[in-house]
């Protein structure tokens, strides 16, 4: 099997000395409190941003709670989408807000942070509903917001990063929306939950098991059946063509690794752009686990230099 880095092992460590519960034995609310309590007790220190402001905007069944942040950055600037993760029942704005900070300031970009709708309340395919309607909103009026329609990008992690590869998809279907970079870190590619990683790696590599993908699974989707749509599992469309250029972020000890690899391949069989990137001996969620581990800060500013590419092309 591999060996997990000397940084994760501490970190499972102390995941395990807090008492931390597994999801699956959580009902949804003490899931999403356990992962409050997690995000709040890190002591990491986010990169210096201008300006941050929550607000709300219009989705199709009612607002939709959003975070903006700023950069120290002059000029018209480029903007990004980001879907938090957290197998779309628990994560908030408050949990992914570090990553949407640092991401802000490594990008000079205009960062809208989205709170979509969660399973069990509100099953697929709300928070898909609520993720293109940000992100046509922030297309519509990107220039009251200081940043260039045309210099557009979407951002996720985990369910996220599902959320993120759908709405890009959705994005060249609707056409005029044009997405310079998708960048989808350790994405849910299909609901399915097929892959040899769900076994490799099933238990003992953090929080996200196999039995917790299940259990959000349960949750997010109406059936099982729901996994078989696109919407669900991205990696189900017809076609991937055309679909905006993407860097994808893996970590080797992850039941959601070869997800992300496979998804890969799929994009480049279409002829997609994919910058590719394993981190070796890390686990889920690794990319938010600053300044614990070192390779946290590294995949962020991997995803943030292919932001910078994407923004300044054209």
């Amino acid at each position: 099997m591999p060996a997990l880095h000397p940084q994760i092992e501490r970190v499972l460590k102390i995941i395990a000395d807090s008492g931390q519960k597994p999801i699956e034995s959580l009902t949804p609310a003490a899931a999403r409190t356990q992962m409050e309590e997690t995000a709040r007790s890190r002591k990491a220190e986010p990169l210096p941003t201008a300006r941050i402001e929550n607000r709300t905007i219009p989705g199709l069944a009612g607002p939709i709670p959003v975070r903006f942040y700023w950069p120290n950055a002059s000029g018209t600037l480029p903007a990004i989408a980001y879907y938090h993760g957290g197998g779309h029942v628990i994560g908030s704005l408050d949990t992914h807000d570090l990553i949407a900070r640092n991401l802000c300031s490594l990008s000079e970009a205009v960062v809208m942070s989205v709170d979509y709708r969660m399973g069990p309340e509100d099953k697929f395919p709300a928070a898909v509903d609520d993720s293109f309607a940000a992100l046509q909103w922030l297309h519509a009026n990107a220039a009251s917001l200081g940043a260039d329609p045309q210099r557009l990008g979407v951002h996720g992690d985990s369910a996220g990063a599902n959320l993120a590869a759908v709405v890009a998809l959705m994005a060249r279907d609707a056409g005029g929306l044009a997405l310079r970079l998708q960048s989808l870190v350790y994405p849910i590619a299909d609901y399915g939950l097929v892959t040899d990683s769900f076994t490799k790696y099933a238990t003992g590599y953090g929080v996200l098991t196999r039995e917790a993908m299940v259990w959000f699974q349960g949750h997010y989707l109406r059936s099982p059946a729901d996994a078989e749509d696109w919407r669900a599992s991205p990696i189900k469309a017809k076609s991937l063509a055309g679909v905006a250029p993407a860097v994808i972020v893996t970590a080797e000890c992850d039941v959601l690794h070869d997800d992300g690899e496979h998804y890969a391949e799929a994009l480049r069989r279409a002829g997609v752009a994919v910058e590719y990137r394993e981190f070796p001996g890390m686990i889920h969620a690794f990319f938010g686990m600053v300044p614990a581990v070192d390779d946290a800060l590294n995949a962020q500013r991997l995803v943030a230099t292919a932001f910078r590419r994407a923004f300044e092309q054209g």
